[in-house]
């Protein structure tokens, strides 16, 4: 997307699906991503934020779920959407030590929109989710204010930037740049066809493990430069699964489950201090937050359609991560701390993907 090169112009077809119009979660009908960037000297970090869709989501909610892979994070709003099985408020990504900044920022967007909260209804559950950039980005100064919160809700896009951008700027994966990347795939089931769509923002893994279109990529590269950026696993990785596929939140958990499949194709091993969390939600379905008159109708496959679901997140999952990588550009940081993009090191030792 935007002219970036991704990792299909690099001959790497992943899985059997097709994809989306954009290849990215914004395949799916009113989903919408925008960024907030902050790259200079030891500053390398941002947000991102994620519309699942274009109308008031506090009023109208969608069918929502998460799951925890590993549980070394600091997301908000995961309990409750678990509870109740909806999700009200868009999605903000960004660095651990601005959860807070992002929390207060989002509860303010959404209050100068709902003057009923807190007033004659309840309260309102905002969804952050985070990783570490404290490698290249100096967390300490958490330079993350509400006004860059607010810029990237309001400037959000169907096209929209991968890699060294938004929260992604100063993110580390498999001991190289990684960040913000997406994918989407189309599934054909006897009712229609629907769109599941997947963003990451990656931060985690080591080098010499990872694997691209079945090949060890990771020791290739990891030996072309001696191990120079070769480090412990430890990181994070947020998974934001968005669909158009009529579902319950219980069946969205079962998906948002195999996000996994993707993760493990590209080499991870889940390891102690990587925090691996999903949320997904499904725009089929609008779920009132006035109690209406009659019963609500939530349509939903039937379990034997939710097979080819669990391929499309893993191909997607997997081939947003492998972007999140191939669009990077190289980041040198706090206290000169640098990671090189993997297009560069393919590109000056002459390394093949396929």
């Amino acid at each position: 997307m935007l002219g970036q090169k991704r990792i299909r112009d690099y001959g790497v077809e992943v899985g059997e699906l097709q994809t989306g119009q954009y290849n990215a979660i914004t395949d799916v009908a009113g989903v919408t991503v925008g960024h907030l960037t902050l790259s200079k000297d030891d500053i390398q970090t941002g947000v991102t934020a994620i519309l699942p869709h274009q109308g008031n989501l506090f009023k109208e909610k969608l069918i929502a779920s998460t799951h925890v892979l590993n549980g070394f994070g600091k997301t908000t709003g995961t309990i409750q959407v678990n509870e109740l099985g909806t999700i009200e408020t868009p999605i903000i990504l960004t660095n651990t030590l601005s959860v807070g900044t992002a929390t207060d920022a989002l509860i303010e967007y959404m209050l100068d929109q709902n003057p009923e909260i807190g007033r004659t209804t309840g309260t309102v559950n905002p969804i952050i989710g985070e990783c570490n950039d404290m490698i290249l980005n100096d967390i300490r100064a958490r330079a993350i204010s509400k006004e860059h919160v607010f810029q990237a809700l309001e400037n959000t896009a169907s096209e929209f930037k991968e890699g060294t951008v938004g929260a992604g700027t100063g993110m580390v994966c498999y001991s190289l740049k990684g960040g913000i990347g997406t994918a989407s795939r189309v599934i054909h089931l006897e009712h229609g066809a629907y769109t599941m769509g997947v963003l990451v923002l990656s931060n985690f893994g080591k080098l010499s493990d990872l694997t691209i279109n079945e090949k060890l990529i990771g020791r290739t590269v990891s030996n072309a430069i001696s191990n120079k950026y070769e480090q412990r696993d430890k990181g994070s990785i947020i998974f934001i699964v968005g669909t158009d596929l009529p579902v319950s939140e219980r069946q969205l958990n079962r998906i948002i489950k195999r996000t996994v499949t993707g993760l493990a194709r590209t080499g991870s091993i889940i390891s102690n201090g990587s925090g691996d969390i999903a949320i997904g939600f499904s725009t089929a379905t609008k779920i009132p937050h006035e109690k209406p008159a009659k019963c609500l109708t939530i349509p939903t496959i039937h379990e034997e359609d939710i097979d080819l679901a669990f391929r499309a997140v893993g191909e997607a999952t997997e081939e947003a991560i492998l972007n999140s990588l191939i669009t990077a550009t190289r980041v040198n940081g706090r206290d000169g701390n640098e990671r090189p993009a993997l297009a560069e090191l393919l590109k000056e030792y002459k390394i093949s993907l396929t």
